[in-house]
């Protein structure tokens, strides 16, 4: 059966969809021998050679979902070409091909998801699902009602307004103070942006939470299997607590919490020695 291109590339584990439609369009793809650079070509794996960079495009044996907890300083991209730190050195034990659903970028920590089944991490980076995404920030100085009520009501990023975001004051400290903010968009930078945008100074960005699943025990730069559930339910519109019932429960990111089962059970969390990359 014939079906798009950048859905037998998701499929096959390479990348999301969207980052396949960008490896057509750099002519990095082959269909028997000839280089396909438009998006809606067709195929039919079971009978068409499909190459990626030379390499067969095939169907992955079983699918993996890894919930990380990302350090600062390491990049979600697959390769980089300054030789940073790939969020992939942290999973040496992989031996299948992961990527990142969605990017945080190089300074920013907290939970990343990472996957080799295209058509789930298609899903949840689609707008219409509007995936809550928590994060913890720490600003230089001290916050204003004013500039809480800005980030609230949407600021201007882009020439359009950000969607109404749930902003809570977490840690009222002597120099700087915390923020949770929580978005359900996905744009660019959007937290340093939006902050910046009511001259906030970012120090630290963590996200702590993406829909139901919370970073909780995980130490900076380990990582573990989502379960069944948690894979099925991420995808259930409204299965994440309401934002009244997480408002009772805020903690900051980083206080000291005993481990917890999660989704119903408890796994061992992987911890990775880190090694740093050559530069080429």
């Amino acid at each position: 059966m014939q079906e798009r291109l950048q859905k037998l590339i998701s499929q096959a584990g390479l990348a999301s969809r969207r980052a396949a439609e960008e490896i057509i369009l750099a002519g990095r793809v082959m269909v028997n021998g000839v280089v396909i650079t438009e998006l809606g070509s067709k195929a039919d794996a079971s009978v068409d050679s499909i190459t990626v960079d030379g390499k067969p495009v095939k169907p992955v044996s079983s699918h993996l979902y890894i919930l990380l907890n990302k350090p600062a300083g390491f990049m979600t991209t697959l390769d980089d070409p300054e030789g940073r730190q790939l969020v992939t050195d942290l999973l040496p034990e992989i031996k299948e091909r992961v990527y990142p659903v969605g990017r945080l970028d190089y300074n920013t920590e907290g939970l990343l998801l990472l996957t080799n089944d295209g058509d789930w991490a298609n899903k949840l980076m689609h707008p219409r699902h509007e995936i809550e995404k928590e994060y913890h920030i720490r600003v230089r100085g001290k916050v204003h009602q004013s500039q809480i009520d800005q980030l609230q009501k949407g600021v201007m990023l882009d020439d359009r307004p950000t969607a109404p975001a749930t902003v809570l004051l977490i840690k009222d400290g002597e120099q700087n103070d915390w923020l949770s903010i929580t978005i359900h968009e996905g744009r660019n930078r959007q937290i340093r942006r939006m902050c910046e945008a009511v001259s906030l100074s970012v120090v630290r960005l963590k996200r702590v939470r993406y829909g139901i699943l919370e970073l909780g025990p995980l130490k900076s730069g380990q990582y573990r299997n989502l379960t069944e559930r948690e894979v099925r339910d991420l995808l259930i519109p409204g299965a994440h607590k309401s934002t009244g019932e997480r408002a009772k429960e805020k903690r900051i990111a980083g206080i000291k919490r005993e481990p917890r089962a999660i989704a119903g059970r408890e796994e061992k969390p992987h911890t990775t020695n880190r090694t740093k990359r050559n530069k080429p």
